[in-house]
Protein backbone atom coordinates (compact mmCIF):
# COMPACT_ATOMS: atom_id res chain seq x y z
CA UNK A 1 0.00 0.00 0.00
CA UNK A 2 1.36 3.10 -1.17
CA UNK A 3 2.46 5.86 1.46
CA UNK A 4 -0.75 8.80 1.70
CA UNK A 5 1.28 11.86 0.54
CA UNK A 6 -0.05 15.05 2.45
CA UNK A 7 0.28 18.66 2.22
CA UNK A 8 -0.72 21.19 5.31
CA UNK A 9 -2.32 24.48 4.01
CA UNK A 10 -1.94 27.13 6.99
CA UNK A 11 1.05 26.87 9.58
CA UNK A 12 -0.19 28.32 12.66
CA UNK A 13 -0.15 26.45 16.13
CA UNK A 14 -2.90 23.41 14.83
CA UNK A 15 -0.81 22.62 12.16
CA UNK A 16 2.05 22.12 14.21
CA UNK A 17 0.06 19.99 15.93
CA UNK A 18 -1.27 17.83 13.45
CA UNK A 19 1.87 17.78 11.80
CA UNK A 20 3.23 15.99 14.96
CA UNK A 21 0.28 13.50 15.35
CA UNK A 22 0.74 12.60 11.64
CA UNK A 23 4.67 11.44 12.63
CA UNK A 24 2.14 8.34 14.31
CA UNK A 25 0.44 7.30 11.11
CA UNK A 26 2.18 4.39 9.04
CA UNK A 27 1.88 4.95 5.56
CA UNK A 28 1.70 9.05 5.96
CA UNK A 29 4.40 11.88 4.89
CA UNK A 30 4.61 15.23 5.20
CA UNK A 31 4.81 16.10 2.00
CA UNK A 32 4.62 19.41 1.54
CA UNK A 33 3.52 22.66 3.28
CA UNK A 34 2.59 26.02 2.44
CA UNK A 35 2.09 29.14 3.73
CA UNK A 36 2.13 32.94 2.72
CA UNK A 37 5.15 33.43 4.46
CA UNK A 38 8.41 31.75 3.07
CA UNK A 39 10.32 32.42 6.28
CA UNK A 40 7.30 30.74 8.33
CA UNK A 41 6.97 27.68 5.53
CA UNK A 42 10.69 27.20 5.75
CA UNK A 43 10.82 27.19 9.59
CA UNK A 44 7.75 25.05 9.77
CA UNK A 45 8.92 22.11 6.94
CA UNK A 46 12.68 21.77 9.05
CA UNK A 47 11.01 21.28 12.15
CA UNK A 48 8.19 18.54 10.78
CA UNK A 49 11.02 16.99 8.08
CA UNK A 50 8.36 18.23 5.03
CA UNK A 51 9.70 17.14 1.54
CA UNK A 52 8.55 20.16 -0.11
CA UNK A 53 7.56 24.08 0.95
CA UNK A 54 5.68 26.54 -0.92
CA UNK A 55 4.79 30.11 -0.09
CA UNK A 56 2.10 30.06 -2.50
CA UNK A 57 -0.88 27.85 -1.69
CA UNK A 58 -2.04 27.50 -5.58
CA UNK A 59 1.75 26.35 -6.07
CA UNK A 60 1.22 23.32 -4.03
CA UNK A 61 -1.92 22.30 -5.19
CA UNK A 62 -0.54 22.08 -8.51
CA UNK A 63 1.87 19.63 -7.12
CA UNK A 64 0.33 16.02 -9.01
CA UNK A 65 1.94 13.81 -6.91
CA UNK A 66 0.07 15.47 -3.41
CA UNK A 67 -2.75 13.27 -2.15
CA UNK A 68 -4.48 15.35 0.79
CA UNK A 69 -4.41 18.48 2.03
CA UNK A 70 -4.87 19.21 5.12
CA UNK A 71 -6.88 22.91 5.77
CA UNK A 72 -5.97 24.53 9.15
CA UNK A 73 -6.05 28.17 8.63
CA UNK A 74 -8.69 30.44 10.66
CA UNK A 75 -12.52 29.84 9.85
CA UNK A 76 -13.50 32.18 7.54
CA UNK A 77 -10.77 30.53 4.66
CA UNK A 78 -12.14 27.49 5.41
CA UNK A 79 -15.21 27.52 2.59
CA UNK A 80 -12.69 29.46 -0.43
CA UNK A 81 -9.51 27.35 0.35
CA UNK A 82 -11.77 24.26 0.53
CA UNK A 83 -13.28 24.88 -3.01
CA UNK A 84 -9.73 26.12 -4.29
CA UNK A 85 -8.45 22.47 -3.16
CA UNK A 86 -11.01 20.44 -4.67
CA UNK A 87 -11.09 22.40 -7.97
CA UNK A 88 -7.13 21.17 -8.00
CA UNK A 89 -9.04 17.35 -7.49
CA UNK A 90 -7.11 16.88 -4.12
CA UNK A 91 -8.52 15.38 -1.25
CA UNK A 92 -9.85 17.94 2.10
CA UNK A 93 -9.90 17.25 5.63
CA UNK A 94 -10.66 20.81 6.80
CA UNK A 95 -9.97 21.85 10.60
CA UNK A 96 -13.16 22.43 12.83
CA UNK A 97 -15.99 24.45 12.16
CA UNK A 98 -16.01 23.19 8.68
CA UNK A 99 -16.72 26.99 7.50
CA UNK A 100 -18.98 30.14 8.72
CA UNK A 101 -22.87 29.21 7.66
CA UNK A 102 -24.49 25.70 6.51
CA UNK A 103 -25.01 27.86 3.22
CA UNK A 104 -21.12 27.36 2.46
CA UNK A 105 -20.93 24.13 3.84
CA UNK A 106 -23.42 22.67 1.47
CA UNK A 107 -21.73 24.42 -1.43
CA UNK A 108 -18.37 22.74 -0.63
CA UNK A 109 -20.09 19.27 -0.11
CA UNK A 110 -21.91 19.91 -2.98
CA UNK A 111 -18.35 20.68 -5.06
CA UNK A 112 -16.71 17.32 -3.50
CA UNK A 113 -20.24 15.18 -4.87
CA UNK A 114 -19.29 17.29 -7.98
CA UNK A 115 -15.60 16.61 -8.06
CA UNK A 116 -15.92 13.28 -6.90
CA UNK A 117 -13.00 13.59 -4.47
CA UNK A 118 -12.73 12.85 -0.62
CA UNK A 119 -14.04 15.82 2.14
CA UNK A 120 -13.88 15.28 5.64
CA UNK A 121 -14.30 18.02 8.71
CA UNK A 122 -11.63 17.72 11.30
CA UNK A 123 -13.40 16.93 14.28
CA UNK A 124 -10.74 14.78 15.86
CA UNK A 125 -12.70 13.92 18.87
CA UNK A 126 -15.00 11.75 16.79
CA UNK A 127 -12.33 9.28 16.39
CA UNK A 128 -10.60 9.50 19.88
CA UNK A 129 -10.58 6.18 21.99
CA UNK A 130 -12.42 7.30 25.05
CA UNK A 131 -15.22 9.47 22.49
CA UNK A 132 -15.83 5.82 20.71
CA UNK A 133 -16.28 4.25 23.87
CA UNK A 134 -18.73 6.27 25.65
CA UNK A 135 -20.58 6.16 22.17
CA UNK A 136 -21.14 2.84 22.11
CA UNK A 137 -21.98 2.61 25.40
CA UNK A 138 -25.03 5.25 24.74
CA UNK A 139 -25.68 2.34 21.36
CA UNK A 140 -25.62 -0.81 23.54
CA UNK A 141 -27.76 0.82 26.73
CA UNK A 142 -26.23 -0.86 29.34
CA UNK A 143 -26.65 1.93 31.71
CA UNK A 144 -30.07 2.71 30.66
CA UNK A 145 -31.26 6.29 29.00
CA UNK A 146 -29.64 9.35 28.97
CA UNK A 147 -31.54 11.84 31.64
CA UNK A 148 -29.27 14.83 31.28
CA UNK A 149 -25.51 15.80 29.67
CA UNK A 150 -23.22 18.99 30.62
CA UNK A 151 -20.24 19.91 29.09
CA UNK A 152 -18.01 22.75 29.07
CA UNK A 153 -14.92 24.64 27.47
CA UNK A 154 -13.36 26.99 28.96
CA UNK A 155 -10.09 29.02 29.77
CA UNK A 156 -8.88 32.75 29.75
CA UNK A 157 -7.46 33.78 26.90
CA UNK A 158 -5.20 36.45 27.05
CA UNK A 159 -6.77 39.75 25.36
CA UNK A 160 -4.57 40.10 22.55
CA UNK A 161 -6.36 42.07 19.89
CA UNK A 162 -4.02 40.77 17.19
CA UNK A 163 -5.09 37.58 17.73
CA UNK A 164 -7.96 35.59 15.67
CA UNK A 165 -9.85 35.04 18.98
CA UNK A 166 -10.65 38.30 19.50
CA UNK A 167 -10.66 39.15 16.17
CA UNK A 168 -14.06 39.10 14.29
CA UNK A 169 -13.22 39.29 10.64
CA UNK A 170 -10.85 35.45 11.57
CA UNK A 171 -14.46 34.24 12.77
CA UNK A 172 -12.82 35.03 16.40
CA UNK A 173 -14.51 34.27 19.93
CA UNK A 174 -15.72 31.15 21.75
CA UNK A 175 -18.23 29.18 19.78
CA UNK A 176 -16.78 28.80 16.39
CA UNK A 177 -13.61 28.12 18.44
CA UNK A 178 -14.48 25.82 21.56
CA UNK A 179 -18.23 25.90 22.27
CA UNK A 180 -18.61 23.48 18.86
CA UNK A 181 -16.57 20.65 20.64
CA UNK A 182 -19.63 20.75 23.38
CA UNK A 183 -22.32 21.02 20.74
CA UNK A 184 -20.80 18.17 18.92
CA UNK A 185 -20.57 15.82 22.55
CA UNK A 186 -24.45 16.85 22.95
CA UNK A 187 -25.54 15.77 19.24
CA UNK A 188 -23.59 12.73 19.00
CA UNK A 189 -25.05 11.48 22.42
CA UNK A 190 -28.47 12.70 21.95
CA UNK A 191 -29.25 13.91 18.58
CA UNK A 192 -30.64 16.98 17.76
CA UNK A 193 -32.68 19.26 20.15
CA UNK A 194 -35.82 20.01 20.10
CA UNK A 195 -35.78 23.49 21.11
CA UNK A 196 -32.11 25.46 21.72
CA UNK A 197 -32.05 28.41 24.58
CA UNK A 198 -28.94 30.22 24.37
CA UNK A 199 -27.17 33.77 25.65
CA UNK A 200 -23.87 35.09 25.46
CA UNK A 201 -21.61 38.26 26.71
CA UNK A 202 -19.66 40.22 23.99
CA UNK A 203 -16.15 41.72 24.01
CA UNK A 204 -15.63 45.34 22.77
CA UNK A 205 -14.85 43.76 19.22
CA UNK A 206 -17.96 41.90 18.94
CA UNK A 207 -16.73 38.48 19.80
CA UNK A 208 -18.47 36.63 21.80
CA UNK A 209 -16.38 35.68 24.88
CA UNK A 210 -18.85 33.56 27.13
CA UNK A 211 -21.75 31.22 25.68
CA UNK A 212 -24.38 29.48 28.13
CA UNK A 213 -26.37 27.11 26.24
CA UNK A 214 -29.75 24.68 26.90
CA UNK A 215 -30.76 21.98 24.56
CA UNK A 216 -33.64 20.24 25.13
CA UNK A 217 -34.94 16.95 24.14
CA UNK A 218 -38.12 14.85 24.52
CA UNK A 219 -39.01 13.61 27.68
CA UNK A 220 -37.33 16.97 29.41
CA UNK A 221 -34.19 15.53 28.85
CA UNK A 222 -31.15 18.65 28.77
CA UNK A 223 -27.78 19.14 27.69
CA UNK A 224 -26.69 22.26 29.26
CA UNK A 225 -23.63 23.43 27.87
CA UNK A 226 -20.82 26.27 27.63
CA UNK A 227 -18.15 27.91 26.22
CA UNK A 228 -15.56 31.03 27.46
CA UNK A 229 -12.25 32.35 26.70
CA UNK A 230 -12.33 34.43 30.27
CA UNK A 231 -12.72 32.14 32.83
CA UNK A 232 -11.04 28.27 33.32
CA UNK A 233 -14.19 25.81 33.36
CA UNK A 234 -13.96 22.02 33.98
CA UNK A 235 -13.94 21.14 30.17
CA UNK A 236 -15.24 17.75 31.08
CA UNK A 237 -18.78 16.17 29.69
CA UNK A 238 -20.41 14.48 32.23
CA UNK A 239 -23.07 11.93 30.89
CA UNK A 240 -26.30 11.28 33.58
CA UNK A 241 -27.57 7.74 32.54
CA UNK A 242 -30.42 6.02 34.46
CA UNK A 243 -27.69 3.64 35.90
CA UNK A 244 -24.79 5.25 35.87
CA UNK A 245 -23.08 8.51 35.14
CA UNK A 246 -19.61 8.71 32.63
CA UNK A 247 -17.75 11.49 33.08
CA UNK A 248 -15.22 12.55 30.30
CA UNK A 249 -12.46 13.82 32.27
CA UNK A 250 -11.18 17.06 31.56
CA UNK A 251 -9.80 18.49 28.09
CA UNK A 252 -12.62 15.74 27.20
CA UNK A 253 -12.53 17.04 23.61
CA UNK A 254 -8.73 15.41 23.50
CA UNK A 255 -7.41 12.27 24.27
CA UNK A 256 -8.51 11.69 28.29
CA UNK A 257 -10.15 9.68 31.04
CA UNK A 258 -13.39 8.27 31.85
CA UNK A 259 -15.00 8.37 35.75
CA UNK A 260 -17.94 5.60 35.26
CA UNK A 261 -19.53 5.70 38.70
CA UNK A 262 -22.68 3.17 39.38
CA UNK A 263 -24.24 2.88 42.65
CA UNK A 264 -22.44 -0.12 43.03
CA UNK A 265 -18.63 2.08 42.45
CA UNK A 266 -16.69 4.38 40.58
CA UNK A 267 -13.78 2.94 37.75
CA UNK A 268 -11.65 4.62 36.24
CA UNK A 269 -10.80 3.86 32.74
CA UNK A 270 -7.75 5.02 30.90
CA UNK A 271 -7.42 4.35 27.05
CA UNK A 272 -3.26 4.67 27.08
CA UNK A 273 -2.79 6.54 24.42
CA UNK A 274 0.53 7.46 23.33
CA UNK A 275 0.38 10.25 21.02
CA UNK A 276 -1.28 13.70 20.97
CA UNK A 277 -4.55 12.29 19.46
CA UNK A 278 -4.47 13.86 16.05
CA UNK A 279 -2.87 10.96 14.12
CA UNK A 280 -6.36 9.17 14.79
CA UNK A 281 -8.59 11.87 11.71
CA UNK A 282 -5.48 11.15 9.88
CA UNK A 283 -5.47 7.05 10.20
CA UNK A 284 -9.28 7.54 9.49
CA UNK A 285 -8.88 9.70 6.30
CA UNK A 286 -6.17 7.20 5.32
CA UNK A 287 -8.39 4.27 5.37
CA UNK A 288 -10.79 5.75 3.29
CA UNK A 289 -8.76 6.70 0.91
CA UNK A 290 -6.99 3.29 0.18
CA UNK A 291 -10.75 2.41 -0.34
CA UNK A 292 -11.43 5.06 -3.29
CA UNK A 293 -14.22 6.64 -0.66
CA UNK A 294 -14.97 10.26 -0.82
CA UNK A 295 -17.12 11.14 2.10
CA UNK A 296 -16.07 9.72 5.66
CA UNK A 297 -18.08 6.76 6.89
CA UNK A 298 -18.09 8.28 10.88
CA UNK A 299 -17.34 12.19 10.24
CA UNK A 300 -20.12 12.20 7.58
CA UNK A 301 -21.40 15.06 5.72
CA UNK A 302 -24.73 14.59 7.21
CA UNK A 303 -22.95 14.91 10.52
CA UNK A 304 -21.47 18.13 9.50
CA UNK A 305 -24.39 19.88 8.50
CA UNK A 306 -26.39 18.94 11.80
CA UNK A 307 -23.34 20.73 13.87
CA UNK A 308 -23.22 23.74 11.39
CA UNK A 309 -26.81 24.32 11.56
CA UNK A 310 -26.94 24.22 15.26
CA UNK A 311 -23.96 26.58 15.06
CA UNK A 312 -25.82 28.92 13.16
CA UNK A 313 -28.83 28.49 15.37
CA UNK A 314 -27.18 29.40 18.86
CA UNK A 315 -25.58 32.52 16.54
CA UNK A 316 -28.67 33.71 15.66
CA UNK A 317 -30.39 33.61 19.14
CA UNK A 318 -27.30 35.00 20.91
CA UNK A 319 -27.16 37.91 17.89
CA UNK A 320 -23.66 37.09 16.42
CA UNK A 321 -22.97 37.74 12.92
CA UNK A 322 -19.79 37.20 11.04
Amino acid sequence: MKNIKWGILGLGKIAGKFATGLKDVEGAEIYAVASRSKTKAETFAKEHNATKLFSSYEAMLKDEELDVVYIATPHVFHHQQTLLCLEHKKAVLCEKPFAMTKEQVEEMIAKAKKENVFLMEAMWTQFLPHFKFVMQQIKSGKYGKIKNLKADFGFPAPVDLDKRLYNKNLGGGSLLDIGIYPIFMAMSALGIPEKIKAKASFHATGIDEDCDMIFEYKDGVEAELGSSIVKQTPTTAVIQFEKATITLNTRFHEPSSLTIQTRENEEIKEFDVNSNGYNFEAEHVQKMLHEGKTESTEMTFEKSLQLIDLLDKVRNQIGLEY
